[in-house]
Parts: C-alpha cells; sequence; structure tokens
C-alpha cells in the first residue's frame, strides 16, 4: 500500500475544498445582493446622465399624486384622458430623485401614465453610505415596500390603465420583479434592469407576465452566471423571457443617475425596452 504523507494530505485536502468553493455560485439573498451592490456603487455619486436629460418623444404633463399614502411623481401624455397603459416606475438604490422623475417623462411622451413610486418614504440619498442605509430599511421590512406597490397598481387601475407594466433600475429592478411576483395575473409587462433576480423555479412559477431582463457582463452585483440561471429557470417553466447581456456594460450602465452609464448599450436597452412595452401593453 502506497501511503501519502500526512502534509501532502492535508494539502491535497485544502486544495479540493478551495476548489470546491470557488465553484459555489455567489450568494443570493437580499443582503448578500445588496452588499454586492455596494461595492459596485463605492465612488459613485447620483449626476444625471444623458438617459436623464433627454427629451420626451411627445408633449407630457406632471403632476406629484398621493397613491395609498405615499406620495409619488405622475406623468402622463398631454391631454390624456384614460385608456392608456400605465407603468410603475421603480426608482434605483439613490431613490425618488429627479433623474427618475425625467425617466417617468420620457415614458409618457411614449404614451403611457407613469408613476415614479418611492419605496424610501419620501428620503432621497446623495451618497453611497445613505443609499446603502435606505435599501438596507426596505430588505428589514419588505411588506411594506409590497403594500407600497400594490397602492401603486391600484392608483393606475382608478385611473383608467388599460394594462401595467412595472420598470426598476439596480434596487429597482429586483423590486420590478418582485411586483411581477406579489401582482401576478395583474401586471402584463415586467422589465428589470440588472436588479436581484429569483433563480427557484417554484417561486418563479408565478411570473405570468413576459420578462425582459438587461444586465451587463461585467456586473459583479448581479454576475451573468445568476443571470443565466435565472433565464434557464424561467424558459424551463415556459415563461416568456426575453434577456439581453451587454458585453463590456457595467452594473448600473443605464442608470439615468450615475457615473457608470455607457451610451452605447444604455440607448440600445431603451429601445429594446420600448419594442417589448409597445408589444406587450399596446399590442
Amino acid at each position: 500500500m502506497i501511503r501519502r504523507p500526512v502534509y501532502a494530505i492535508f494539502v491535497w485536502t485544502l486544495c479540493a475544498a478551495l476548489g470546491a468553493t470557488a465553484q459555489q455560485p455567489p450568494s443570493n439573498t437580499q443582503k448578500a445582493v445588496d452588499e454586492r451592490m455596494a461595492e459596485e456603487h463605492q465612488g459613485d455619486e447620483p449626476v444625471p446622465t444623458p438617459a436623464a436629460e433627454a427629451d420626451s418623444a411627445g408633449a407630457v404633463e406632471t403632476e406629484e399624486v398621493t397613491y395609498g399614502g405615499t406620495k409619488g411623481f405622475l406623468a402622463r401624455p398631454a391631454g390624456a384622458q384614460g385608456g392608456l397603459p400605465g407603468m410603475i416606475v421603480i426608482h434605483e438604490w439613490w431613490g425618488l430623485n429627479d433623474n427618475i422623475r425625467a425617466m417617468a417623462r420620457r415614458l409618457a411622451g411614449e404614451g403611457y401614465v407613469a408613476l415614479a413610486v418611492d419605496l424610501y418614504g419620501g428620503k432621497v440619498a446623495s451618497a453611497p453610505e445613505e443609499a446603502r442605509e435606505l435599501t438596507g430599511a426596505v430588505r428589514d421590512d419588505p411588506e411594506a415596500a409590497e403594500a407600497n406597490l400594490r397602492e401603486a397598481h391600484a392608483f393606475l387601475k382608478q385611473h383608467g390603465a388599460t394594462k401595467i407594466g412595472t420598470i426598476g433600475w439596480c434596487f429597482g429592478g429586483g423590486w420590478s420583479l418582485k411586483t411581477g411576483l406579489i401582482l401576478a395575473g395583474q401586471v402584463d409587462a415586467t422589465v428589470v434592469y440588472y436588479g436581484r433576480l429569483v433563480t427557484d423555479p417554484e417561486e418563479l412559477k408565478a411570473v405570468q407576465a413576459p420578462v425582459l431582463g438587461i444586465f451587463g457582463s461585467e456586473d459583479q452585483g448581479i454576475p451573468v452566471e445568476t443571470v443565466r440561471e435565472f433565464e434557464k429557470a424561467m424558459k424551463e417553466l415556459g415563461k416568456d423571457v426575453r434577456v439581453h447581456v451587454y458585453e463590456g456594460a457595467d452594473h448600473a450602465f443605464a442608470n439615468p443617475s450615475g457615473t457608470r452609464y455607457n451610451a452605447e448599450a444604455a440607448e440600445d436597452a431603451w429601445a429594446k425596452t420600448l419594442a417589448f412595452l409597445a408589444e406587450t401593453l399596446k399590442g
């Protein structure tokens, strides 16, 4: 019998253990994703990007509104009298700032009644540390955020929305998908820009609306392997899912505010978003 030295066995065992650890997928818990998001946003700040500064395609009307006790921002085509599709617009981790309001106006210019919700209770972050605290507060009380989004949906229905879609970036991207789960059968389209993904097939069975996912290949907050796991689970369930991963693009590459804006990828993603919404909400 050949006997390995004890030291050699120890080294072999340690290497095997390290190798197994390296192959484990990144944790997809809300806390783990929030921590990776915070790392991705280190040194970032909520400055307007070209997406937030672009003019609306058509004339729009805006107003501050209250839905279910929460203040939000409503944008709609000028002169609209109802009978239009609605959009629940969910802010990134900075909060409901002027840049998110600008995105609601852009959607209104495309023919949607867009309600930009506020999951932070009126607070807006100007630094990553503040944003991290605000996302943590939502993570600790998800029921309040879910109730908020249910009220937003009810508000749009009460104002005559024919169909309703959701869209969100970063923190809001994860909540866009979550809205499609908690309002299954009541949401007609879901757009996720690099937000936390659900990969458990049992949970994803609840998804009924088509889902458009936009991601960057360099995003360490929402790794590509997690994106592919989500895509695979959705397709195996027979769900309508369309995923686009932009090579060379980082996390938050299309955010309406932030310093990681990638114009080429963001413009293409927006074109795909508008085509997807036109098909699912106007078709």
